[in-house]
């Protein structure tokens, strides 16, 4: 009996969530309400809650999480110092005489965006408002131009160094150790947000690499579709000041990647400590740019705080909720369920990103990662896999539906900000072939995982 309410409180809570309630709170009072209930039916023992003190102290002292406001305080202000119009006009400068040149710059400006900020709500709102409308104006089928945008903005999810990465490795870390005591390791190894950032690299830059041989192949194939930019437009700068003009925009946010990505994954610091480094960097870098002001200082640290303090409210929320989740068996309901399907370890990681896809509709990464991977984690890591390619396999199924209509996040996003011409049809139509790049990916690193293994091992 106390296995099912553990899954009808899941359901619950899934249904709460869909009437708008705020998620910590949401989280947090059904799993609260539940206990009560079981409490007082003898199906829950409420001395599990005298467990959670520790829990949340656990929460506040974890150093990793210090990393979660640096970073969103670096994307925060990168965004409000305008990187993304200089890098899309420069881009558009060097690329634009091709066909497809748009497409291929707004994929490429939202790669470096996704290494700098990581944010992708922002990018996404960010690229559409800067570049839907020029691609418009020029020419571009509607379809691919919101695809394209689309798809750019969410490299964020994978490209180090991402919030969902940090967020992703602090859980799985706790998960492994979990696995590893199941399974009567009692020194047990870890994984840590460097190992999953090393992890996401290569998977990332191929995704890139995917989404430009598309555009390229749609150029070639339809043309009309993705037009060049007129030679007056393109041609305005000699190419010794183009070079420069490229070099002045480009080389500050590459030294900013290079400085946090290099420090982490060439051991001289821990994510916390390249946090910290890319958060004075993305200070500089708006000085270096002529965008910094007190004002503007002020507003990216309230924009930071009310970020962080939504981020760490739905991280105690879910705390509460996997807690009592526990204290209704809920994970050996979980663990039989997963064990017991057929295919073995392939069925159970099938089901888990097929729910996770799912989930993706309706929760925010945050959610998934604080509420389904504690509970799925460790019974996926018992049956030995490898927990930086479990980590890398759920960032991009997550990115993948995110971008899957009716429901994903960054339709919604593009949806807010598109020219009323361009219609919710288009952008669904547009964004179907980035989907299917996306599964290929996904089935390639399944079937090849040391595309996400090989360089942590080289590095670690």
């Amino acid at each position: 009996m106390e296995s099912y309410l553990a899954l009808i409180m899941f359901v619950t809570v899934c249904i709460v969530l869909l009437s708008g309630y705020p998620v910590a709170l949401s989280l947090a009072g059904t799993a609260l309400g539940f206990a009560l209930i079981g409490s007082g039916t003898g199906h829950f023992d409420a001395d599990f809650l005298q467990a959670l003190p520790s829990r949340l102290y656990g929460i506040m002292g974890n150093e990793t999480l210090i990393a979660v406001p640096l970073f969103i305080f670096m994307g925060i202000m990168l965004e409000r110092s305008r990187v993304a119009e200089g890098l899309l006009e420069t881009m558009a400068a060097l690329f634009g005489s091709l066909r497809g040149g748009l497409g291929i710059s707004v994929t490429l400006v939202g790669m470096l965006l996704a290494a700098s900020t990581g944010i992708i709500g922002a990018t996404v709102v960010t690229m559409g408002l800067l570049s839907l409308p020029t691609m418009l104006r020029r020419g571009y089928d509607p379809a691919v131009a919101c695809g394209t945008i689309c798809a750019s903005g969410t490299l964020g999810q994978i490209i180090p160094p991402s919030i969902v990465l940090v967020l992703l490795g602090d859980v799985l870390s706790s998960a492994y150790q979990q696995a590893q005591l199941d399974m009567g390791i009692f020194s047990p190894e870890t994984v840590s947000v460097g190992d999953l950032f090393a992890g996401a690299l290569i998977p990332g830059l191929m995704l890139v690499g995917m989404y430009l041989v598309y555009i390229f192949t749609i150029a070639w194939l339809k043309p009309g579709s993705m037009p060049a930019l007129p030679a007056e437009e393109t041609h305005n700068d000699n190419e010794r000041s183009l070079a420069i003009r490229v070099l002045y925009v480009l080389m500050p946010p590459l030294l900013l990647i290079v400085a946090v990505l290099g420090s982490i994954m060439g051991g001289l610091a821990t994510p916390t400590e390249a946090a910290s480094v890319g958060a004075m960097g993305a200070i500089l870098l708006a000085i270096f740019s002529g965008e910094f002001s007190l004002r503007r200082l002020r507003d990216v640290m309230q924009s930071t705080t009310r970020v962080t303090s939504m981020v760490f409210l739905i991280f105690i929320g879910a705390s509460i909720f996997s807690l009592v989740f526990r204290g209704f068996g809920g994970d050996e309901a979980v663990r039989e369920i997963l064990t017991g399907l057929p295919g073995g370890v392939f069925g159970a990681m099938l089901v888990v990103m097929l729910l996770m896809f799912l989930l993706g509709f309706i929760l925010d990464f945050i959610e998934i990662t604080f509420v389904v991977v504690p509970i799925v984690g460790p019974i996926l890591l018992a049956m030995g896999l490898d927990p930086v390619w479990l980590g890398i396999m759920i960032a991009i199924n997550l990115q993948t539906s995110f971008l899957t209509p009716p429901f994903g996040f960054a339709l919604f996003y593009l949806r807010g900000v598109a020219p009323a011409e361009v219609s919710t049809v288009q952008i669904y139509k547009g964004v179907a072939p980035f989907i299917m790049i996306q599964l290929v990916a996904l089935c390639a690193i399944a079937y090849w995982p040391s595309i996400a293994t090989w360089l942590p091992k080289q590095i670690y």
